[in-house]
């Protein structure tokens, strides 16, 4: 702390390092840049050509608060407002889960797929729609629709109408056109489409209690709870999913690592065809999808 009370970036840097270390926060020391990146404006290379700069008031009280809720366990992506998604800057809060990287095997599936067969789909209806369900912040729907080679329409559901404007507010950002309908996975939902997409909740409810604090405490308990034995928002999606998948439209699902036998098998005995299971970057079952063909 400099004379006078000022305080200088590397003081409140490693403070904040040690505050973040003693509340048990994994990662103490990089959270800690991070909030300080976020509250000044500051780079790495700025920081360490002169890590005595000090900081103004405003800076440090609003450091100290950013501070003190990651101390909480308020994830960082809650502090800062802003979780990176495939390339792309998403908003997030309370109302929606957090983007993660393991979710980006989902995409990149679509993605290939919808390179592979552009062509079929636009045979089979002139046009390539787009439906993710449970679509929380948005990001798998608008990621895949910033990316996509083909011109393709989205549709985002979401049974959460607080979600809903957090995905509303990421297409605005973003600048992709997508639609967004308030509905029970089908509910409100009419029309087929060439692919249908969810991440879904799949914890089981027995094992929520045991999620990280951060999980645990501050995500949308709704966004995470699939029931007593964690397939039961699959059930349903793989059920009425056939009534709205064009012929040879795509199914494609995010899953825990343990369940790829399970859905695969709920996939089989609906009918779905050309199914396969992929694998994240850590080597597990990630993502599950198969195809519709009458």
């Amino acid at each position: 702390m400099s004379p006078g009370g000022k305080c200088s970036l590397e003081y409140a840097y490693r403070q904040g390092t040690e505050k973040l270390g003693n509340a048990g926060v994994p990662e103490a020391q990089l959270d800690a840049w991070y909030l300080l990146e976020y509250v000044t404006g500051i780079g790495r290379a700025s920081y360490y050509a002169d890590p005595d700069r000090e900081m103004s008031a405003e800076q440090k009280t609003k450091y100290d608060k950013c501070i003190e809720a990651r101390s909480r366990r308020v994830p960082l992506q809650h502090i800062t407002g802003e979780q990176e998604f495939m390339g792309l800057s998403f908003r997030v809060n309370g109302d929606v889960l957090i983007p993660r990287q393991d979710t980006e095997v989902l995409v990149e599936t679509a993605l290939d797929i919808l390179n592979r067969e552009e062509d079929a789909f636009q045979r089979e209806t002139g046009r390539v729609c787009l439906l993710d369900l449970c679509t929380g912040s948005g990001c798998i729907l608008l990621s895949i629709l910033h990316y996509a080679k083909c011109r393709a329409e989205g549709t985002g559901s979401d049974l959460s109408a607080r979600a809903l404007a957090v995905a509303e507010q990421n297409a605005e950002r973003l600048g992709i056109p997508a639609d967004f309908i308030e509905s029970d996975l089908f509910e409100n939902i009419s029309g087929r489409f060439s692919m249908i997409l969810s991440n879904p909740p799949y914890i089981r409810s027995s094992e929520i209690a045991e999620l990280q604090e951060e999980v645990r405490l501050y995500d949308p308990i709704e966004a995470l709870d699939g029931r007593e034995d964690g397939l039961y928002f699959y059930r349903r999606i793989i059920t009425e999913s056939p009534s709205y998948l064009n012929d040879g439209g795509y199914l494609i699902f995010e899953i825990g690592y343990d369940q790829a036998a399970d859905v695969t098998g709920l996939m089989r005995e609906q009918g779905f065809d050309e199914i396969h299971v992929k694998k994240d970057l850590a080597g597990l079952d990630r993502v599950v999808y198969g195809r519709y063909i009458r």
